[in-house]
């Protein structure tokens, strides 16, 4: 049995509840066991460097720290989780050989705190990274129950999960093909466009929300003139510009648009035969009922 120390992030417990559950639903169908860590929290989504580099490194040193505790990997399903945390973890574990002195601040902040200190001693896994390399590939075909055949998809990766990390072990950061082959073993076809690397426009949407929607509408835009009934992606942030602010995106381009935007969990868990419901599929501004039509449910 896989298991790990589920980091879910802010997000997933809000306004995107359909990403918790639905991560609930697959992880639970793939046998996995997730550790919620009720104590960690917000990695700061790339915020709190703004203001301090220490404060973001201790406060994810710590987040890092509680998996630690557990002696497994940290796991979150928040691309921007991967990120920011994953970053972190970049810095201290080069600080333990470079630089120990600022490794000893950020420890003594934890201490202060009465806290578990940072080792270096376990891993940050998006669960995009859990699914292709832990689970693997040829296990999750196999669990396959209903083929995704016929539904053109298109990955949606953003930014953090590719490039925030000086080392990315699972996937090529400029030329990904994670997405595209998970899409594959699930029977569904990957659209290829311009744009899936991209930022999807959401840091951007707090000072230049007009810059903002129409990054978002450009990528929404390539991927239906490229044929894809939906886009795919592992970020709840990239979600929500790409999905509930579609109505706003539609506005500031002059087009309707009308693409689904599934979480990664549940286009798997669909393939696990999961039922939409269950999946949170109800809960998107933009209607998910065309791809649910196409596969018959």
């Amino acid at each position: 049995m896989l298991k790990y120390a589920y980091f879910p992030g802010c997000v997933a417990q809000g306004a995107c509840r359909e990403l918790y559950d639905s991560t609930a639903a697959l992880t639970q169908a793939l046998n996995i066991e997730l550790v919620e860590l009720k104590r960690a929290a917000c990695c700061g989504s790339g915020t709190f460097k703004e203001e301090s580099q220490l404060l973001e490194d201790a406060v994810n040193a710590r987040n890092i720290a509680l998996a630690e505790e557990l002696n497994l990997p940290l796991l979150t399903h928040c691309s921007t989780c991967q990120g920011v945390i994953g970053r972190v973890d970049d810095r201290l574990k080069d600080a333990q050989t470079n630089d120990p002195h600022y490794l000893e601040n950020v420890n003594d902040i934890l201490a202060k705190e009465h806290c578990s200190p940072y080792r270096g001693a376990t891993e940050v896994k998006h669960l995009l990274w859990a699914l292709v390399a832990d689970f693997g590939l040829e296990k999750l075909q196999e669990r396959v129950t209903r083929k995704l055949s016929g539904l053109k998809c298109a990955a949606f990766y953003g930014c953090y999960l590719l490039r925030a990390q000086t080392q990315l072990a699972y996937d090529d950061p400029y030329n990904p093909r994670s997405l595209e082959n998970v899409f594959q073993v699930l029977g569904a076809t990957p659209v290829e466009y311009p744009g899936r690397t991209q930022c999807c426009g959401w840091p951007l949407s707090s000072y230049a929300t007009q810059q903002a929607f129409e990054m978002a509408g450009t990528h929404l835009q390539a991927a239906i003139d490229a044929g894809a009934d939906c886009m795919v992606t592992p970020c709840p942030l990239c979600h929500l510009n790409l999905d509930s602010r579609q109505p706003d995106v539609e506005g500031a381009i002059g087009r309707t648009l009308g693409l689904p935007v599934l979480h990664l969990p549940q286009l798997v868990a669909l393939a696990l035969g999961i039922p939409p419901k269950q999946l949170g599929l109800d809960r998107h501004c933009i209607s998910t009922r065309p791809v649910l039509d196409k596969l018959g449910l």
